[in-house]
Protein backbone atom coordinates (compact mmCIF):
# COMPACT_ATOMS: atom_id res chain seq x y z
CA UNK A 1 0.00 0.00 0.00
CA UNK A 2 3.02 2.28 -0.11
CA UNK A 3 1.75 3.44 -3.52
CA UNK A 4 -1.71 4.44 -2.25
CA UNK A 5 -1.24 7.95 -3.64
CA UNK A 6 -1.25 6.49 -7.15
CA UNK A 7 -3.77 3.66 -6.67
CA UNK A 8 -6.39 5.08 -4.29
CA UNK A 9 -9.60 6.41 -5.77
CA UNK A 10 -10.78 8.90 -3.17
CA UNK A 11 -9.89 10.93 -0.12
CA UNK A 12 -12.61 10.87 2.54
CA UNK A 13 -12.08 13.92 4.75
CA UNK A 14 -13.74 13.99 8.16
CA UNK A 15 -14.95 17.38 9.33
CA UNK A 16 -15.40 18.70 12.87
CA UNK A 17 -13.82 15.77 14.69
CA UNK A 18 -11.94 17.75 17.37
CA UNK A 19 -13.96 19.77 19.86
CA UNK A 20 -11.46 22.64 20.04
CA UNK A 21 -11.49 23.05 16.25
CA UNK A 22 -15.30 23.09 16.22
CA UNK A 23 -15.25 25.89 18.78
CA UNK A 24 -12.62 27.99 17.00
CA UNK A 25 -14.71 27.98 13.81
CA UNK A 26 -17.96 28.60 15.68
CA UNK A 27 -19.60 25.47 14.29
CA UNK A 28 -22.23 23.29 15.97
CA UNK A 29 -21.18 19.74 16.97
CA UNK A 30 -22.12 16.78 14.82
CA UNK A 31 -24.61 14.10 15.81
CA UNK A 32 -22.63 11.59 13.71
CA UNK A 33 -19.34 11.64 11.74
CA UNK A 34 -19.52 14.12 8.88
CA UNK A 35 -17.31 14.07 5.81
CA UNK A 36 -16.59 15.49 2.37
CA UNK A 37 -14.43 14.24 -0.51
CA UNK A 38 -11.16 15.56 -1.87
CA UNK A 39 -9.88 14.41 -5.28
CA UNK A 40 -6.73 12.30 -5.44
CA UNK A 41 -5.35 14.92 -7.86
CA UNK A 42 -4.89 17.13 -4.79
CA UNK A 43 -2.13 14.86 -3.43
CA UNK A 44 1.27 16.52 -3.05
CA UNK A 45 4.16 14.35 -1.99
CA UNK A 46 7.00 15.30 0.33
CA UNK A 47 9.12 18.19 -0.90
CA UNK A 48 6.43 19.66 -3.12
CA UNK A 49 5.06 23.17 -3.50
CA UNK A 50 1.50 24.05 -2.57
CA UNK A 51 0.14 26.31 -5.30
CA UNK A 52 -2.10 29.14 -4.11
CA UNK A 53 -4.70 30.25 -6.67
CA UNK A 54 -5.10 33.99 -7.14
CA UNK A 55 -7.41 35.53 -4.53
CA UNK A 56 -7.40 32.47 -2.24
CA UNK A 57 -6.79 32.72 1.51
CA UNK A 58 -4.98 29.44 2.16
CA UNK A 59 -5.25 27.78 5.58
CA UNK A 60 -3.69 24.53 6.85
CA UNK A 61 -5.35 21.61 8.67
CA UNK A 62 -2.94 18.90 9.89
CA UNK A 63 -4.48 15.42 10.08
CA UNK A 64 -3.84 11.72 10.56
CA UNK A 65 -4.60 9.75 7.40
CA UNK A 66 -5.81 6.15 7.49
CA UNK A 67 -4.91 4.10 4.42
CA UNK A 68 -7.49 1.44 3.53
CA UNK A 69 -5.95 -1.95 2.75
CA UNK A 70 -8.90 -3.77 1.17
CA UNK A 71 -12.42 -3.01 0.03
CA UNK A 72 -14.64 -2.22 3.01
CA UNK A 73 -18.43 -2.18 3.02
CA UNK A 74 -20.67 -2.16 6.11
CA UNK A 75 -17.72 -2.83 8.40
CA UNK A 76 -18.45 -3.59 12.05
CA UNK A 77 -16.47 -1.54 14.57
CA UNK A 78 -14.76 -4.57 16.06
CA UNK A 79 -13.43 -5.55 12.62
CA UNK A 80 -11.95 -2.18 11.69
CA UNK A 81 -8.26 -3.07 11.94
CA UNK A 82 -8.32 -5.75 9.27
CA UNK A 83 -9.27 -3.07 6.71
CA UNK A 84 -6.37 -0.76 7.59
CA UNK A 85 -3.06 -1.07 5.72
CA UNK A 86 -1.36 1.80 7.49
CA UNK A 87 -1.25 5.51 8.06
CA UNK A 88 0.10 8.79 6.69
CA UNK A 89 0.35 12.41 7.70
CA UNK A 90 -1.88 14.67 5.62
CA UNK A 91 -2.55 18.39 5.40
CA UNK A 92 -6.06 19.35 4.33
CA UNK A 93 -5.28 22.66 2.64
CA UNK A 94 -8.34 24.87 2.53
CA UNK A 95 -9.29 27.99 0.60
CA UNK A 96 -10.89 29.47 3.69
CA UNK A 97 -12.46 32.52 2.08
CA UNK A 98 -14.16 30.34 -0.53
CA UNK A 99 -15.29 27.88 2.12
CA UNK A 100 -16.81 30.62 4.26
CA UNK A 101 -18.59 32.10 1.27
CA UNK A 102 -20.18 28.85 0.13
CA UNK A 103 -21.06 27.80 3.70
CA UNK A 104 -23.06 31.01 4.08
CA UNK A 105 -25.02 30.05 0.95
CA UNK A 106 -25.39 26.35 1.91
CA UNK A 107 -23.41 25.37 -1.19
CA UNK A 108 -20.89 22.51 -1.58
CA UNK A 109 -17.31 22.86 -0.35
CA UNK A 110 -15.54 21.07 -3.20
CA UNK A 111 -13.84 24.12 -4.68
CA UNK A 112 -12.39 25.20 -1.33
CA UNK A 113 -10.85 21.77 -0.71
CA UNK A 114 -10.16 20.32 -4.13
CA UNK A 115 -7.47 22.37 -5.85
CA UNK A 116 -4.40 20.55 -7.16
CA UNK A 117 -1.68 20.35 -4.43
CA UNK A 118 -4.26 20.84 -1.63
CA UNK A 119 -3.47 17.53 0.06
CA UNK A 120 0.20 17.35 1.03
CA UNK A 121 0.84 13.75 2.08
CA UNK A 122 3.72 11.97 3.78
CA UNK A 123 5.19 8.61 2.96
CA UNK A 124 3.20 5.51 3.96
CA UNK A 125 3.53 4.23 7.53
CA UNK A 126 2.70 0.48 7.87
CA UNK A 127 0.22 -0.25 10.64
CA UNK A 128 2.76 -2.55 12.27
CA UNK A 129 4.82 0.56 13.02
CA UNK A 130 1.99 2.23 14.94
CA UNK A 131 1.27 0.87 18.40
CA UNK A 132 -1.85 2.96 18.97
CA UNK A 133 -3.23 5.23 16.23
CA UNK A 134 -5.56 6.81 18.79
CA UNK A 135 -2.61 8.22 20.73
CA UNK A 136 -0.43 10.03 18.20
CA UNK A 137 0.83 13.60 18.16
CA UNK A 138 0.24 15.85 15.13
CA UNK A 139 2.01 19.15 14.56
CA UNK A 140 2.59 21.71 11.83
CA UNK A 141 4.97 24.65 11.56
CA UNK A 142 5.08 27.56 9.11
CA UNK A 143 8.48 29.23 8.76
CA UNK A 144 9.56 27.43 11.91
CA UNK A 145 6.63 28.72 14.00
CA UNK A 146 4.36 26.03 15.42
CA UNK A 147 0.75 26.56 14.34
CA UNK A 148 -0.99 23.35 15.39
CA UNK A 149 -0.25 20.56 17.87
CA UNK A 150 -2.78 17.95 18.93
CA UNK A 151 -3.29 14.32 19.83
CA UNK A 152 -5.51 11.84 18.03
CA UNK A 153 -6.81 10.79 21.46
CA UNK A 154 -8.92 13.97 21.33
CA UNK A 155 -10.96 12.87 18.32
CA UNK A 156 -14.71 12.92 18.93
CA UNK A 157 -15.18 9.86 16.70
CA UNK A 158 -12.37 7.32 16.77
CA UNK A 159 -10.97 5.40 13.81
CA UNK A 160 -13.16 2.28 14.28
CA UNK A 161 -16.27 4.47 14.25
CA UNK A 162 -15.10 6.45 11.23
CA UNK A 163 -14.52 3.27 9.23
CA UNK A 164 -17.85 1.83 10.36
CA UNK A 165 -19.76 4.98 9.49
CA UNK A 166 -18.10 5.81 6.17
CA UNK A 167 -18.29 2.20 4.93
CA UNK A 168 -22.02 2.14 5.74
CA UNK A 169 -22.49 4.95 3.19
CA UNK A 170 -19.97 4.16 0.47
CA UNK A 171 -17.55 1.34 -0.15
CA UNK A 172 -14.04 2.22 0.93
CA UNK A 173 -11.68 0.80 -1.66
CA UNK A 174 -8.11 -0.42 -1.44
CA UNK A 175 -5.77 2.58 -1.39
CA UNK A 176 -8.41 5.10 -0.32
CA UNK A 177 -7.46 7.57 2.42
CA UNK A 178 -9.51 8.75 5.38
CA UNK A 179 -8.37 12.11 6.74
CA UNK A 180 -9.55 12.00 10.34
CA UNK A 181 -10.02 15.68 11.17
CA UNK A 182 -7.84 18.49 12.51
CA UNK A 183 -7.13 19.85 16.00
CA UNK A 184 -7.31 23.52 16.94
CA UNK A 185 -5.13 26.17 15.34
CA UNK A 186 -6.30 25.76 11.76
CA UNK A 187 -7.01 29.44 11.11
CA UNK A 188 -3.41 30.31 10.25
CA UNK A 189 -2.81 31.59 6.73
CA UNK A 190 -0.10 30.37 4.35
CA UNK A 191 1.26 32.73 1.70
CA UNK A 192 3.78 32.76 -1.13
CA UNK A 193 7.26 31.80 0.03
CA UNK A 194 6.25 30.14 3.29
CA UNK A 195 8.06 26.99 4.40
CA UNK A 196 5.70 24.35 5.77
CA UNK A 197 6.56 21.29 7.86
CA UNK A 198 4.34 18.73 9.52
CA UNK A 199 5.02 15.75 11.74
CA UNK A 200 3.39 12.61 13.11
CA UNK A 201 4.92 11.29 16.34
CA UNK A 202 4.38 8.84 19.15
CA UNK A 203 3.66 10.37 22.58
CA UNK A 204 7.31 9.65 23.42
CA UNK A 205 8.46 11.83 20.52
CA UNK A 206 9.42 9.16 17.98
CA UNK A 207 8.87 10.57 14.49
CA UNK A 208 6.72 8.29 12.32
CA UNK A 209 6.12 10.54 9.32
CA UNK A 210 6.98 14.04 8.13
CA UNK A 211 6.10 16.40 5.30
CA UNK A 212 8.26 19.36 4.30
CA UNK A 213 7.56 21.73 1.46
CA UNK A 214 6.72 25.30 0.58
CA UNK A 215 4.00 27.46 -0.93
CA UNK A 216 3.91 29.69 -4.00
CA UNK A 217 1.38 31.76 -5.88
CA UNK A 218 -0.11 29.81 -8.77
CA UNK A 219 0.32 31.23 -12.27
CA UNK A 220 -2.76 30.84 -14.42
CA UNK A 221 -5.83 28.75 -13.72
CA UNK A 222 -8.55 29.71 -11.26
CA UNK A 223 -8.97 33.32 -10.11
CA UNK A 224 -11.16 34.13 -7.13
CA UNK A 225 -13.50 37.00 -7.96
CA UNK A 226 -13.78 39.30 -4.95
Amino acid sequence: MSNFVKTGKKIVAIGRNYDAHIKELGNPPNSEPWFFLKPTTSYLQNGGTVLIPQGVHLHHEIELGVVIGKDAKDVQKEDWEQYVAGYALGIDMTARNIQQEVKAKSLPWTTSKGFDTFCPISDFVPKESVKDPMNLVLWITVNGEERQRGNTADMIYDIPELIRHCSSIMTLEEGDLILTGTPAGALGRIVHGDKVSGGLETPEGKLLARWDGDAADRVGGYVKNT
